[in-house]
């Protein structure tokens, strides 16, 4: 049994949503993947993802269970046949919207991966929403080989011209390897 003062004594399970690609990735990206995934389950909680049975979203999906913990899966109808049939709990929705709306329902946190345009564009949801006091859920994006460099510099010129109406800090943080990145969650 851990003691009261130990890390995972401290930690409550959390559902940690997850974004990143459904795409069949370079080993740089299946490799933090996998050891994020891994960090996860070990620590007792619970991936919320897109669903997907393949690409990285299988990688993440894989390093969860293996290690323990819970998966939830939020599908999309036109994605259906590609939906993971042994997920702990599997919900289609109609559409990306309301795929979206669950994920952030169902979430304590929220950590975006390496990914395209359906990454990006959860993202960016996820942190308009927040900007607009619409959650306060922290926002980790995780910057894996410096795959996001260029949106860290970009978001950090908003916040210097003037349009974030509240400190980058406040909005988003980045992480450069999965433990860096349940830490900034306290997870």
């Amino acid at each position: 049994m851990a003691s009261a003062s130990s890390p995972a004594a401290a930690r409550t399970p959390m559902n940690i949503c997850v974004f990143c690609s459904a795409a069949d990735l370079h080993g740089v990206y299946t490799d933090a993947a996998r050891e994020f995934a891994g960090l996860i389950g070990k620590r007792g909680h619970s991936l919320v993802w897109g669903g997907s049975d393949s690409g990285l979203m299988k990688v993440v999906a894989d390093g969860v269970q293996e290690a323990g913990g819970r998966l939830i899966g939020i599908s999309v109808e036109f994605l259906r046949n590609v939906a993971r049939p042994n997920a702990d709990e599997m919900i289609v929705t109609a559409d990306l919207a309301e795929r979206k709306a669950e994920l952030l329902a169902r979430a304590d946190a929220v950590v975006v991966m390496v990914g395209g345009t359906g990454t990006l564009d959860e993202a960016t949801e996820i942190l308009e929403l927040r900007k607009h006091g619409m959650h306060t859920k922290p926002v980790v994006i995780l910057n894996t080989a410096g795959f996001y460099d260029g949106l860290q510099q970009q978001m950090a010129r908003m916040e210097a011209e003037g349009f974030l109406p509240i400190p980058l800090d406040q909005l988003v943080t980045f992480a450069d390897d999965g433990l860096q990145a349940l830490e900034l969650l306290g997870a």
